[in-house]
C-alpha cells in the first residue's frame, strides 16, 4: 500500500511539473499579451529594439486571437493600443481604438491613447477632444498627467498660450518632476511677457535636468534683458 502511495504521489508531481512548464514558463508563448507587451516595454527602455518588438508583435498577435475567437475584453483592446502605441503605428491604434470604444465606451484607457495617436499624426482637434474626454472623466487618473500635457502642447502649437500655461500647470501639479514640462511651461510664460513665472519655471527645468540646453538659454535670456 505504501509503495502505491509512492507511485500515485510521483505520477502527480510528474503532471504538476508538465502543467507548470506548459503555463509558467519565461518564452513569449506562455505569456500573456499584457506581460509580452510590458516585457517589451521594459526591452526598449533599454534600447534593445529588437527583442522589444518580438514581444510587442507577440502581444499584438495574442490580442487578435481573441478577437478572432470572440474572446477579446476591454483588456484586450486597451493592450493592442498600448502596443500599437509603442511601435508608433499610430494609424492602427486608431483602428483599433475606435473598434474597443464601440465596445467599452467607457475605457479611458483607450481614450487617453486615442488622443496620442491623434496628436503624433497631426490631428490635434481630435486629440483635443480625446484627451479632453479622459481628464473630464478622470481628472485624477492614472494618465490625467499626461493628458494635460498634451493639451498644453495642443494649445501652445495654436498660440494659445494662456490656455498651454493652465494645462501644463495642471499637469505638473500631479507630476511635478518633469524637466520638459517646466521648460514648455516657461515658454509659454514667456510668449505672453510673464517674465518672473517664466524665469522660475526655467528654473525649475534646470533643477530637474542641469544638462537641458534649451532650459538654460531661456533663462539667459530673460536675465539678461
Amino acid at each position: 500500500m505504501r509503495r502505491l502511495s509512492g507511485i500515485i504521489i510521483c505520477f502527480l508531481l510528474i503532471i504538476f511539473h508538465a502543467e507548470a512548464q506548459t503555463s509558467g514558463g519565461t518564452g513569449t508563448q506562455s505569456m500573456n499579451a499584457l506581460q509580452n507587451y510590458r516585457q517589451g516595454r521594459d526591452f526598449e527602455a533599454q534600447n534593445r529594439v529588437s527583442e522589444a518588438n518580438t514581444h510587442y508583435n507577440e502581444a499584438v498577435r495574442i490580442c487578435l486571437e481573441e478577437v478572432s475567437r470572440n474572446a477579446a475584453t476591454r483588456d484586450t483592446y486597451t493592450v493592442m493600443t498600448w502596443t500599437l502605441q509603442r511601435q508608433r503605428k499610430y494609424a492602427d491604434v486608431i483602428t483599433w481604438g475606435e473598434r474597443g470604444l464601440r465596445i467599452y465606451s467607457d475605457e479611458y484607457r483607450i481614450v487617453e491613447t486615442m488622443g496620442e495617436a491623434f496628436f503624433y499624426i497631426g490631428n490635434y482637434e481630435r486629440s483635443l477632444f480625446y484627451m479632453q474626454r479622459y481628464t473630464n472623466a478622470l481628472p485624477e487618473g492614472e494618465r490625467a498627467a499626461t493628458a494635460f500635457f498634451f493639451i498644453g502642447e495642443i494649445y501652445r502649437l495654436a498660440q494659445k498660450y494662456h490656455h498651454a500655461d493652465i494645462a501644463y500647470t495642471t499637469a505638473l501639479r500631479i507630476e511635478p518632476g518633469i524637466a520638459l514640462w517646466w521648460y514648455r511651461l516657461a515658454t509659454v510664460r514667456e510668449q505672453v511677457g510673464d517674465r518672473r513665472p517664466a524665469i522660475e519655471a526655467y528654473q525649475q527645468s534646470l533643477r530637474l535636468n542641469p544638462n537641458y540646453g534649451e532650459a538654460r538659454e531661456g533663462l539667459a535670456r530673460l536675465q539678461s534683458n
